[in-house]
Order: C-alpha cells, then structure tokens, then sequence
C-alpha cells in the first residue's frame, strides 16, 4: 500500500539483492555506512521465502533504523516485482516484495532494480550518467541530473543471433570465453552505448568490474559495491515518481 508522508530522515537499512550474494548494511540520513557492511551467499533457484529468509538471518543484528532500502536484480513496479532472471525461474512474477519486507521489519519499505539503487549511490548528478553493474547479469541504469529515469530491462535485449546482454557479458559469458574475450566483448558494449546514449559519464561496478583489463575513456569510471549501496539513503530522498514508490505492510 504506498504511503506518501514518512519522514525523510533517520537510519536506513540497505539491502542489495544478488544473483551471488544478499548484501546490508545501515547507513544515517546522508549515506555513511554506521555499520559492517555484510553479506549472505543467495540461496540457489532462490524464490520469495529463500529471499526472505536470507534477508532475516542476515540482518538479525542490525538494530535502529526507521526505514529500508532495497535493490532487487530484476524488474519491479510500485514494489512489486515482475522478473528476476538471475534468481529462481518462474518464481517471481507478480511477487509483492516490498510489502512482505515491510511486514518482516514492521517498517516503510522502498524496492528498486538493483542497478538503480547502486546508480544513486555512485553518480555525481551532473547530465546523463549510466552505470554498469557486471556480476551474474547485467544491469544498468540511467540517471539525470541526479534523477532516477524509467528503469528498462536492457540485459533483455539480444546482442546475437542466439544471445542477450546478460547471457553475452555477464557470469555465464565470462565462463564460456574467459577473460580476454569478455573485456573484448565489454568494448564492444561500451562503443554501443557511446553511440546509442551519448553520456556523459559511465560508471561500471559489479564484482567482474574488477576483471577488466583494458584503459577506459575518462569520462568511464570503475566503482565499488559500497559506494552503490550509499544509494540507499539517496532513495529515501528521491521524489515518489517513475519506480520509487514507498510500501508499508499493513
């Protein structure tokens, strides 16, 4: 059910919704991290209760926060996902995550693609940003001026004849060519997004962001797992809009 007058300060509890790992940590009004910054392995063919589950363990001691922060590795609207192609098949359609997350924290809940949320921790808010994430899949997300835009699934698009971009430059491309293909492979990614978008900067995070192995352009920089989940503090600040909706499980 979305809420629209939930007080904008306070600790937020940051979770970060892998394909590999669940990450959290808490983090103040401004995006410091005030806690350990921990992680739990993502349960295999993981579905709604593995999540939650996972979440719950992970997050047992972490105390005084008023409000959650989430990114999810697939699509969601109004904190409700309807893909999640790197967790269980055919398990997450429909799936009222926020709601459920709120109902296990008893507190007002904000979900987004995952790439999104790492995409507001990282940017600087100056014209069109793009940020990478490279772990299990690909996922991306599109800033401006600071600015959530619309969130579109573009590891869906097809790259060849028999491949998308998260089959072709995520986990599973890395493993089948090895790592001089790949970064060949994230070249040709980054010259495709130069013509097509025309950003100003591009940042790329993800854990396989640590494999690349070629001089990027200077407007191209690499950034960690925790400078992204700084965004979820940035989240609680946005305006309700485009895919940032609150939640709070009644």
């Amino acid at each position: 059910m979305p809420v629209k007058k939930i007080s904008k300060k306070g600790n937020v509890l940051t979770i970060d919704i892998g394909g590999t790992n669940i990450k959290a940590c808490i983090l103040d009004e401004n995006g410091k991290i005030i806690t350990d910054y921990i992680s739990e392995s993502t349960p295999k063919n993981a579905g709604p209760d593995d999540v939650i589950s996972t979440v719950k363990k992970l997050t047992s001691g972490l105390k005084d926060f008023e409000k959650v922060s989430v990114g999810f590795p697939g699509y969601v609207r109004d904190g409700v996902v309807q893909t999640a192609p790197n967790l269980g098949e055919n398990k997450w359609a429909n799936i009222d995550l926020a709601d459920r997350i709120s109902d296990l924290f008893d507190k007002p809940v904000r979900l987004v693609n995952d790439a999104d949320l790492q995409g507001l921790g990282i940017v600087k808010g100056k014209g069109l940003e793009i940020v990478f994430t490279l772990g299990t899949g690909f996922g991306t997300a599109l800033l401006f001026d600071g600015d959530l835009l619309p969130h579109f699934e573009l590891a869906h698009l097809p790259i060849t004849k028999g491949e998308s971009y998260d089959e072709y430059i995520g986990k599973r491309g890395f493993e089948k060519v090895g790592k001089e293909e790949w970064n060949e492979r994230l070249k040709y990614i980054i010259e495709i997004y130069k013509t097509v978008f025309n950003y100003d900067t591009l940042y790329i995070g993800g854990g396989n962001s640590a494999n690349i192995n070629f001089k990027l352009d200077h407007n191209i920089k690499i950034v960690s797992n925790q400078d992204g989940i700084k965004g979820g503090a940035k989240l609680w600040k946005a305006k309700e809009k485009f895919l940032v909706c609150t939640n709070l499980h009644d």
